[in-house]
């Protein structure tokens, strides 16, 4: 149902059994798949490609123009994915002449008043809590949760299956499968509750746990600890996984407790 009390733009592509309610107000070069409901004074604005199923609650501004000076004005997008429910005055930037687009994966949850600037990259399963802000350019993984008031630098990657404790800022690369907490943040074990929740073997665990206790408890410098990984660590996806999360980590991971 669309209310009449909504304002759209002829040129929006609105599939069928998608909901708008009155106030509402969507521009022209916007894509809403079928079954989204867009809530009471959402604006959705040029650029957006919302998915199938998605939730967007009042108050929420889609793919407005990146907060970023050097914008000159190119024709970039923000993706959501299916079945992602974006909260009370959530705020999604799209994208500039770096990516051209900002992503939000399948299946997430941005719960009220969370930012997400131009050209991040999030994951599918992903929950943000209340007002989670990301700069431009952040990455985040499948399954990853950010607890309230968490803040993340530009350039940023947040691995997957890893939890931010609230009100933290997060300056450095978050390795995947861990628990980070703490000001500054830093590593406080292994998000083993959340691994088992989603199906990791008890023997997977254990041995992630082991490949973090080298990294950060054994007083191993990085680069150290990795050869010490690389050639005593059973192999596993999870091993490879963490070890190119590290390689790739150019600008550094977080630390361990001190």
């Amino acid at each position: 149902m669309i209310s009449p009390l909504a304002y759209i733009h002829p040129d929006a592509k609105i599939a069928s059994g998608v909901t708008v309610e009155p106030f509402a107000y969507i521009e022209g070069n916007v894509e809403i798949g079928e079954g989204s409901w867009i809530g009471p004074n959402a604006t959705i604005m040029n650029g957006a490609r919302i998915g199938k199923n998605c939730r967007i609650f009042p108050g929420a501004v889609i793919s407005a123009i990146p907060q970023d000076l050097k914008f000159a004005g190119e024709e970039t997008t923000t993706e959501i994915g299916d079945n992602t429910t974006i909260r009370e005055c959530v705020t999604l930037n799209r994208g500039t002449v770096d990516k051209f687009k900002t992503v939000i994966g399948s299946n997430c949850l941005l719960m009220a008043y969370v930012h997400v600037g131009h050209d991040s990259m999030v994951g599918n399963n992903v929950i943000l809590a209340n007002s989670v802000n990301l700069s431009g350019h952040v990455t985040i993984e499948d399954w990853a949760i950010l607890e309230g008031y968490v803040g993340v630098g530009q350039f940023v990657r947040i691995g997957a299956h890893s939890f931010i404790g609230g009100q933290t800022g997060v300056r450095k690369n978050v390795p995947p499968f861990v628990k980070a907490a703490r000001e500054p943040l830093a590593y406080v074990g292994v998000n083993s509750i959340g691994l088992s929740r989603r199906g990791f073997s008890r023997e997977s665990i254990l041995a992630i746990e082991d490949i973090y206790r080298t990294l950060y408890v054994k007083g191993l410098n990085v680069s150290n600890a990795v050869s010490v990984i690389e050639k005593e660590a059973p192999e596993s996806a999870e091993k490879e996984q963490i070890l190119t999360f590290i390689r790739n980590s150019k600008d550094g991971i977080i630390r361990g407790l001190v």
